[in-house]
Formats: C-alpha cells, structure tokens, sequence
C-alpha cells in the first residue's frame, strides 16, 4: 500500500530565499560537521526562507532545493493531521475506541483504547510485534494484523507510553477506515493533506520517480543498542531501527511508515507548520477550524510524569504534536504558543501561533542526545530573518 502518486500539476523550482544570518548559520553547521541540511520558513503564508548547504551523502552531490530528506517522527505531525481532517469531517471522534473503526483492534483487551489514547501516546502499546523485520513494516495488511493481535502492557490512558512506531499505523489504519472511498493511508495524505496545502515534495513511501532526489542517511556517532528485554527496544527493535541500516533501504523509502517514514523537503514541511500557525488554514485553505488547532495546545494527562519507554518526561498534546518538550521550545521559543514535532537524528519542524511562523529543519548527519538543542541558533538565524 505504498504511496506515490504525485500531487496534480508541476513541482515548482526552487528559488533560494535566504539571509547572510541564515547562510552563515548554515555555513557553520556543515563545518562543524553536518552533512547536508535545509531550512525553510513560512510567515502568514508566505515562504520566506528557504535555504540549504552541504551534501546529499558522503562525498556526493551538493544539496539544493529539490533534495529529499528522511524527516522520522516529524512524520507523526503529517499522521496526526490527517486524522484530525477525518474528525473535522464528523467521520471520527477522539474518545471513541479504535474497535469502533477497527473492529479487529479491539482484540486481547484493547477495545477501551481511544483515538485520543493514541494522539496523546497514553495507549499502553507502545511494542512493535516479535518477529518484525523492514520487509513486515512495508507490508501494511501484515502490519495492521499483528498490531490487532498484540495485548496491550499497560492499561488504556494510565501511563504515557511513547508510541514510537506504531502512532503511525493504529492512526493510519483509522483513517483508511473512514475514508468513504478506503484509499491507502499514504494516498489518502497526498490528496487529502498534501495537495491542499502545496506541499508538492513530502511522501509516505517516495515513487521510484524521485528516489534519487533522496539524501542518503548517515550516524557517525551511533548511541548504544538498548538492553535486550527494555520497553525502547520492544517499541523500536534493532531489526527495523531508526538508522541508516534500514531507512536507506529503498524498499523502505517506497513504503508508507507512517509514524517515521516520512520524506520531504524542509518547504514542503514547513507548510504543514504553517497551516497549524495560521489556525487551521494556508492561504486561503482551510484544512481545520482553528477552535480545534487552538485545543492542540494542551498538554497530555500527567505530561510532566516519567514515560515509561524513554524513562523521562516526554510531554506531548493531546493532538499529537508537540507543546511542551524540553530541547523543542529551547529552538521553537518559550514565550510563544508553539506545536512541534521532532524526529530521530534531529529533525525539527514547529509552528509559531503568535507570531504566525512555520519553520522545518531537515537534514541527512543522524545525531544522538546533544548538550544543547542541536539547531537553537539557526532557529535565532531564521527569527532574525522573518521580523
């Protein structure tokens, strides 16, 4: 069920919108070791920087607008969005069970688990199936089954549990439900998401088309493989980890993952941002109502209590974005109302609801935890640029 039709019309050209902050910034970062890199930003609609630097792999060709990058979580904003299209539409409710849609999900004692359960990671399943392997997390049908077959290893709403991989597919899964015409997930965002909101160069599962667009992944400094038996390790086993091994794989980038598989350009993501900033709309297109974007904003229950996956606090709202996290407001701005969302390696997307900004980092230099946010100051480059 992989995605990869294009949106309607041609994919426009890049034009470099930059600012000497923003390049000097850049500039920095591929010295002090960044492979390739863009950034992009969105004020009241309108793209005003869009920038980059550095390579698409090792030793390869130079970075430009058109280059792809792996964006990992970022891909749950997209996901998250997309469900919220479908509630906007009076085709799902937060706080119904996903077996309402899904009858076969409510299985083994999951059928008290709620859409919202999952927006706000509180759905107690954050495990992968045993046995999972890429070419099973590329096969939507087995996926789907195998989560319906799991029992859940904490009570629905009682503990935060991170859904680091499987987010994407009990949502996913909801949405394809609800679709009157039952597209697959990844369709259903390039029609429903994508192509309302311009957003010309993201993809679940990449056509073979514009595979060679895609910058290749790189981890020079790989953290440690978690203890065998940790609840990490069951939400992200090593055999379809979030690393180059597997998400280089081009089987892998033609698939819908749709939790951590998705693959952009920094513009494209920045333009999911900035319908979240405007309110719900872009441009003249309204994808939600901006009561439900504002309610975004909330934190999830006990948001500041340890998640039992990642063993600290990991606070998360209870649309799936992001509102509170360490690391995300130090780059997206504390005094601002911000929804955000960042991905393995560190990718970092956020909307600015005050001030109307959108901003996306992408890159292809995979980094573990850092001392300080890892694009703080090319974010302080970007706010220079834009007021």
């Amino acid at each position: 069920m992989a995605a990869n039709l294009p949106v309607a019309g041609v994919r426009p050209r890049a034009e470099r919108r930059s600012h000497p902050a923003v390049d000097e910034e850049l500039r920095r970062l591929v010295e002090a070791g960044e492979t390739g890199i863009q950034v992009a930003a969105v004020v009241d609609g309108r793209l005003r920087i869009d920038a980059w630097a550095g390579r698409t792999s090792e030793g390869g060709g130079l970075v430009d607008g058109e280059t792809l990058f792996p964006v990992f979580s970022v891909s749950k904003a997209v996901t998250a969005t997309a469900l919220h299209v479908q509630a906007e539409r009076g085709l799902v409710e937060y706080d119904a069970p996903l077996a309402r849609y899904w009858p076969e999900y409510g299985a083994h004692g999951k059928d008290g688990i709620t859409v919202g359960h999952v927006l706000s990671h509180r759905a107690g399943v954050p495990q992968m199936p045993d046995g999972v392997s890429p070419e099973i997390i590329c096969d939507w049908p087995e996926m789907t089954r195998r989560l319906a077959d799991l029992e859940p290893l904490f009570p629905a709403g009682a503990r935060n549990t991170y859904l680091s991989m499987t987010f994407g597919w009990l949502l996913g899964e909801v949405v394809r439900r609800t679709d009157p015409r039952r597209r697959p997930f990844g369709r259903f965002v390039r029609e429903e998401v994508c192509a309302p909101l311009g957003m010309h160069d993201f993809y679940l599962g990449v056509p073979e088309s514009e595979q060679s667009r895609v910058a290749t992944l790189t981890f020079p400094e790989r953290p440690p493989c978690p203890p065998a038996g940790s609840l990490v390790r069951r939400a992200v086993p090593p055999a379809v980890g979030l690393d180059p091994d597997v998400f280089n794989r081009p089987e892998v980038r033609r698939a819908c993952v749709p939790a951590v598989g998705g693959i952009g350009n920094a513009r494209s993501v920045a333009r999911l941002f900035a319908m979240l900033a405007g309110g719900g709309s872009l441009n003249g297109t309204r994808l939600l109502g901006e009561r439900r974007v504002l309610s975004f904003l909330e934190p999830r229950p006990d948001h500041l209590a340890v998640d039992e996956v990642y063993g600290k606090p990991f606070p998360v709202g209870v649309g799936g974005y992001w509102v509170t996290a360490p690391g995300v407001l130090d780059t997206a701005g504390r005094e601002h109302r911000v929804l955000a969302h960042t991905g393995a390696g560190g990718s970092i997307a956020w909307a600015d609801l005050d001030t109307g900004v959108a901003v996306a980092v992408c890159h292809n230099r995979m980094v573990g935890a850092t001392p300080e946010p890892l694009f703080a100051r090319l974010a302080d480059a970007v706010r220079l640029a834009v007021t």
